[in-house]
This record gives C-alpha cells, sequence and structure tokens, in this order.
C-alpha cells in the first residue's frame, strides 16, 4: 500500500497493490497474493519491459529471472525515494464512499496493520492489485476429480518441479504457466501429459537472428503493417510465420480458432521435449477415474499420480462495493480499461486489469500518469454516459475487418493503446515532426522497437535520458551475450555495395566539379 500526501493540488492518493519486498521465493502461498514458481522467467526482454526512464542494468540478461526482476524493482523504488511512501503488511479491509461523495468525491478507506485497525479518509484510489490472485478451478468441469485417490492442486500452489520425481504427471491447460510446468516436470518425472482444449500459438524468446522476440514483433511499422490489412490475411501471415520455427499441427499444439489472437506461449523447450517423447500432448479430458484419466476422442486410460490444473485466475475486488465495481464475465464496465464509467465522481482507478500483447509494466506505467492527471482534475473525462456507452462497445467485442481480433474481452493492442493514453496526456511522439529535426530518431523509433523510452521523449514527465536510452537499445541488449568477441569477415555482396556505393559518390563529385 502507498500513500501519496501534500501533491502539487495537495490531494491524498492511496494505491493498493499486492507487492512486497520478501514476494520472490516464497515458499508460502498467501491467500489474495500473486504467487511465483522459482524459475519464472520474464516473457518480455529487458528493453521492452522496463519503466519508461529507468533502464534495467547492462549486466542484466534479456530476459530477467523472477529474483532479478524483482531486484530492479527494489532498484526503483531506492533511486525515486518511493520506500518512505510505503507501508508494508497492511490488509487493505474496505474502500468505500464518503457520505458526501457526490460533492468530494472521496473515499474511507479501512485497513488493518499490525492487527490494528484504521480509518482514513483519502481524495481518490488507485487499485493496482492485478488479476492473478483469484485461480480458477472449473472442477465441476472434469467428471470423476471427486474420486481421484492421487493428488491435484492449481498451478499458483506449484513451486518446485522435486513433488513430480518418478511421477506420472498430467497439466491441464496450455498458457504459459502451464508449458513451463509440464517442461519442468519433464525433467524428473516418469511420464508428462499437457492437455489442450483449443491449443495454442507457442513461440520462442529467440526470434530472428537470435533477437528478442518482442524487439522484433512490437515496432510501429510492424503494428501499422498488421492494422492496415485484412483480418484474415494477418492472421495467415502470423501463422505462416510462427510456423516456420515450429510447424503446430504436426505437435498437435495448432489452436482451433486461428481468426482471434490469444496470448502467445512463450516457451524455448517444449518442441524438444515433446520430439523427444518426454511431453505428450493430448486433448480435453473425459474423465478423471481413482488412479488415470480419459482424454476425449479414445477409450484408452492413462495411469496419473498428480494432475496440476493451470486454468487461469479471475478477478475480483472483495474490498468494494459492486456498486463501485462490478465484474460480470471476467469484465468489468471500466472507461479505457481503468476509471468505473458510471462514478459521478472519477476519483477512482483499476491499474492494470488489461491484458496487451506486449508488457505490463509500462501499460500499467503508462495507465498511472494518466490516471494521476485525472485525478488530479488536469485531465477531464467524458460524462458517463459517453463512457459507458464505448465500454458497452467493447463488452460486445465485435471483430472488426482490419488488424488482429482478439478473443477476450481484456486483450488489446499494445501500441495502438499506449499511444492513446499518451495522447490524453501529450507525450506521444511525433514522427512527422521529428523527421525535419532529427530523422535518425524518427526513423529508429518507426522501424525499431517500441521499448517504453518512446513514451518519455516529450510532454509532461519528459526524461532527458530517453533519447540515449533508445538509441543505445541494442548495445544493451548484446552487451551480457557478446562475452566473446569474433571479428567478422564481410560477405562478397557486402564488400561489392561498398566499393559500389564509393563509386558512386567519386561520379557524384566529379560531376558537380565538372
Amino acid at each position: 500500500m502507498l500513500k501519496y500526501k501534500n501533491l502539487p493540488t495537495e490531494i491524498r492518493i492511496i494505491l493498493l497493490t499486492t507487492y512486497h519486498p520478501k514476494d520472490s521465493g516464497n515458499e508460502h502461498v498467501e491467500e489474495g497474493r500473486a504467487s511465483l514458481y522459482k524459475s519464472v522467467v520474464s516473457n518480455s526482454c529487458k528493453e521492452m519491459s522496463c519503466y519508461s526512464d529507468f533502464p534495467f542494468p547492462e549486466d542484466y540478461p534479456n530476459y530477467v529471472p523472477n529474483s532479478q526482476f524483482l531486484d530492479y524493482l527494489k532498484m526503483y523504488a531506492n533511486h525515486f525515494n518511493l520506500l518512505k511512501h510505503i507501508q508494508f503488511k497492511t490488509k487493505v479491509c474496505s474502500v468505500a464512499k464518503c457520505s458526501d461523495f457526490t460533492v468530494s468525491g472521496q473515499w474511507e478507506v479501512v485497513t488493518l496493520h499490525k492487527e490494528k485497525q484504521e480509518s482514513a479518509i483519502f481524495d481518490a484510489v488507485m487499485v493496482c492489485t492485478g488479476f492473478l490472485t483469484n485461480p480458477y478451478l472449473p472442477l465441476d468441469s472434469f467428471p470423476g476429480i471427486n474420486a481421484f485417490k492421487g493428488q491435484y492442486f492449481h498451478s499458483r500452489q506449484y513451486k518446485h518441479p522435486d513433488i513430480f520425481k518418478d511421477k506420472r504427471v498430467l497439466v491441464i491447460g496450455m498458457g504459459n504457466s502451464g508449458t513451463d510446468i509440464a517442461v519442468e516436470a519433464s525433467h524428473l518425472a516418469k511420464k508428462v501429459f499437457l492437455s489442450t482444449t483449443g491449443g495454442a500459438w507457442v513461440i520462442s524468446r529467440i526470434f530472428d537472428s537470435g533477437y528478442p522476440w518482442d524487439m522484433v514483433f512490437m515496432t510501429r511499422f510492424q503494428n501499422m503493417l498488421r492494422n492496415s490489412l485484412p483480418t484474415p490475411i494477418v492472421t495467415w501471415l502470423m501463422a505462416r510465420k510462427i510456423n516456420n520455427w515450429l510447424n503446430h499441427a504436426n505437435y498437435g499444439l495448432m489452436p482451433d480458432d486461428r481468426t482471434q489472437l490469444k496470448e502467445f506461449v512463450l516457451n524455448d523447450e517444449l518442441p524438444g521435449r515433446i520430439i523427444t517423447g518426454k511431453v505428450f500432448i493430448r486433448p480435453s479430458i473425459k474423465e478423471v477415474k481413482e488412479n488415470s484419466v480419459i482424454f476425449n476422442n479414445t477409450s484408452k486410460e492413462e495411469p496419473i499420480d498428480i494432475i496440476v490444473f493451470a486454468t487461469g485466475y479471475t478477478f475480483a475486488f472483495p474490498f468494494l462495493d459492486e456498486s463501485v465495481v462490478k465484474v460480470e464475465d471476467g469484465q468489468a464496465s471500466l472507461y479505457k480499461y481503468i476509471f468505473p464509467a458510471h462514478l459521478q465522481k472519477s476519483t477512482l482507478a483499476i491499474i492494470g486489469l488489461i491484458k496487451p500483447l506486449g508488457s505490463m509494466i509500462p501499460t500499467g506505467e503508462t495507465q498511472a500518469r494518466w490516471a494521476v492527471r485525472v485525478l488530479k482534475g488536469v485531465n477531464k473525462l467524458p460524462p458517463p454516459s459517453v463512457m459507458i456507452e464505448e465500454v458497452n462497445a467493447r463488452k460486445k467485442n465485435k471483430p472488426g475487418w482490419f488488424g488482429l481480433c482478439y478473443c477476450k474481452a481484456l486483450q488489446a493492442d499494445y501500441i495502438t493503446y499506449i499511444d492513446e493514453l499518451l495522447t490524453y496526456i501529450n507525450a506521444k511522439p511525433n514522427l512527422f515532426s521529428m523527421l525535419l529535426t532529427d530523422p535518425h530518431l524518427a526513423l529508429t523509433l518507426f522501424f525499431g522497437p517500441c521499448s517504453p523510452y518512446q513514451f518519455r521523449l516529450t510532454g509532461p514527465g519528459k526524461w532527458e535520458g530517453a533519447r540515449n536510452a533508445i538509441m543505445t537499445q541494442w548495445d544493451r541488449t548484446f552487451k551480457v551475450t557478446k562475452a566473446r568477441v569474433v571479428q567478422e569477415s564481410p560477405s562478397p555482396l557486402e564488400s561489392f555495395l561498398k566499393l559500389f556505393s564509393f563509386l558512386a559518390l567519386l561520379v557524384a563529385i566529379f560531376l558537380i566539379f565538372l
């Protein structure tokens, strides 16, 4: 929980979070808190998942283990002197409108700290609890599970692969957690099955020429290209590209619905474990028996000792009344995924309740930058009727004719969404004017990775180091991998082009002075 007092507009804001400095590596799974298994590594590389004015250390690997990610958060907190504002080990019991809310917009927040309950009035509240705290465990969808004599648990409970030693393991759910756990289990288990209902696109963190996948995929040029093409063409091109690394049909991974994009599964090892018979891909479960399961499309029983339900999460706000934020069908009525659309006073913001096709750190940061300006009264929101109309249109999730089509309501186009928020705070870089003043930077912004430093080039919160961070991002990317420097010999074609360019320059000079 973070408290900010005496801001320029003299408002008091409370941020409700689940972060704690000992979260990483904690063996105890706490109710209502996110949980990590020991081997978790980021799915977004360090240059794409840092705070926009605070790059990761140069010696960090491109994809950061959770313990080092925690160290980075501590560095950030110390650098910006945030720890003095943070009160740890505090439970938020309730957040309720004050009796004069329609006039003041204030909130009464009841907290529990060191077994002492306290109440305080705040001008604004930002809820940053995320959506990875409430495990979704649909046991009713698995006939016979109550008769199962083995062990079963949600992936949230998983910490180490030791429990799988010499066991026959079934992992249900082919998201990032499910595939990670199946791969880890396959190194110790007797046999591992990975059950998927609809399949998924599996990609490697290592993309073209060994570049981090998101630094290649997440560019303004690529995004413009994807959004300019008809959806069937975009999905066909994407499927063709992904299948270049791994033919999903041959491995039983091909998504059933290829018109709507699900979250990519990032796993470098899965194909190798499948092709060596360490992991077996299977369809959904037909029936669970005492010591075995039967998969759909077969009558054969497969002996199983442990079942891991990697079936995802739901989200809820138990400290808020339903009249403030109501969750229905995995959605909430939030304007721009942030503000409850129906409130008379927009003094409560939800940060991080979105699943962009990109990193959550810069997404949440950009949401917070705009939200704070709204809470301070610098930016104004449209009337509730306009916001509700937009929210309802988004809930219908009608597929468009161009660009990617997302299968879930919380999913969003990363660059398009952040650019929209940056426009509200007057911080979106203007590439057209930049072409005249700084063409090298403009071309780098358009064709290069859309790294978070772009969001600090201009406007409120401008960071003087943003340009340099952008122009040196590839240096930091390969600093940790180029431990052995090899002198590369130029190819004959490269040598010919250099010679041709030199001769063309000589001819041009000759013609000028002729």
